[in-house]
């Protein structure tokens, strides 16, 4: 009888030991999210009733922030100066922001949630940190081998995207973090084609959604319900042009035509690539590892075509 106890502790034990190896393992490849970026910016604007100057936040926000803070303020900011002008210019933008910033606990448990599915679904995935900061109002998201930069101030006011601030931030921030797993967004190509940009694009959706339930341009399908005919004719028409500026990175749009309508066109070509294939994990590893030169062999053999014309089965 002793024996079997021994044997029973020892298999507990063994078990528990593997149990908190795995838990190990998740929590080393879970991402850091940071967020103390923007604490210490709305710190600076209190401290300063709301019109810090360019000394202020070079002391008291720039100097004790984080690496992704001093890399995106030289990229994207350009100086404190520039940023003390931006607050003074634009103050509507900052009181907005930080609604945005009373919801950073729900976005990080988000993000969370959605990149443990990323590490299922692409079991090589990497985690680098996560950072939200507050800029100037230019950039929204910025994706870098060593991580994801997210401008609080510009995505709070995006309210074309999902309604939800939490949401919002979720699905994005998703998104962007899938291109960190796509070879193509470390490369700079010159002169992309729309295809190849469609479906760099069209990946991370595609994946985003899969990890957190909806694409970052989920506005994008409503707009296009009825519409799909005229605009992936026109899509197909244009693939192989250089010339992006009518589907990728032209903003939000209006009613009569919304902005990155490549990022919808690109999730359903993704979509249908990775539905056509026998072995679905190894499909989204192809999808993400898209280059210039394989864009045409991935798009072909998606099997994808206009809603309104028959794909090779006959089927519309």
């Amino acid at each position: 009888m002793a024996s079997v106890i021994c044997r029973w502790i020892a298999g507990g034990l063994a078990i528990a030991l593997l149990a908190t190896a795995a838990q190990a393992e998740t929590r080393a490849r879970a991402p850091i999210v940071r967020t103390d970026d923007v604490t210490r910016f709305f710190a600076v604007m209190d401290a300063s009733g709301g019109r810090p100057d360019a000394l202020l936040l070079q002391r008291r926000y720039l100097e004790p922030g984080s690496d992704a803070l001093h890399q995106f303020s030289e990229l994207r900011i350009g100086s404190m100066q520039r940023l003390a002008d931006a607050i003074q210019q634009k103050p509507a933008l900052y009181v907005k922001a930080r609604t945005c910033a009373a919801a950073l606990p729900g976005i990080r448990s988000g993000v969370a949630r959605a990149l443990r599915n990323l590490g299922e679904i692409v079991p090589s995935a990497r985690f680098p940190p996560v950072t939200l900061l507050v800029g100037r109002g230019t950039t929204g998201g910025v994706t870098t081998p060593d991580g994801v930069v997210i401008g609080l101030e510009t995505l709070c006011n995006a309210d074309w995207m999902q309604a939800d601030v939490t949401e919002r931030f979720v699905h994005l921030i998703a998104h962007e973090y899938v291109h960190v797993q796509q070879h193509g967004a470390a490369v700079e190509v010159p002169a992309p084609t729309l295809l190849y940009q469609t479906l760099l694009e069209g990946g991370a959706e595609y994946v985003g959604e899969l990890i957190s339930g909806q694409p970052a341009n989920s506005h994008l399908r409503r707009w296009a319900a009825g519409r799909e005919c005229a605009l992936e004719r026109e899509f197909v028409a244009q693939r192989d042009s250089t010339d992006l500026s009518r589907w990728l990175y032209n903003g939000p749009g209006d009613d009569t035509r919304r902005g990155d309508l490549g990022y919808w066109v690109g999730q359903r070509i993704a979509r249908a690539y990775v539905n056509r294939a026998d072995d679905r994990q190894k499909a989204i590893a192809e999808l993400l590892d898209v280059r210039p030169e394989t864009a045409e062999a991935l798009f072909s053999a998606s099997g994808w075509t206009p809603a309104c014309v028959p794909d090779s089965t006959g089927a519309r």
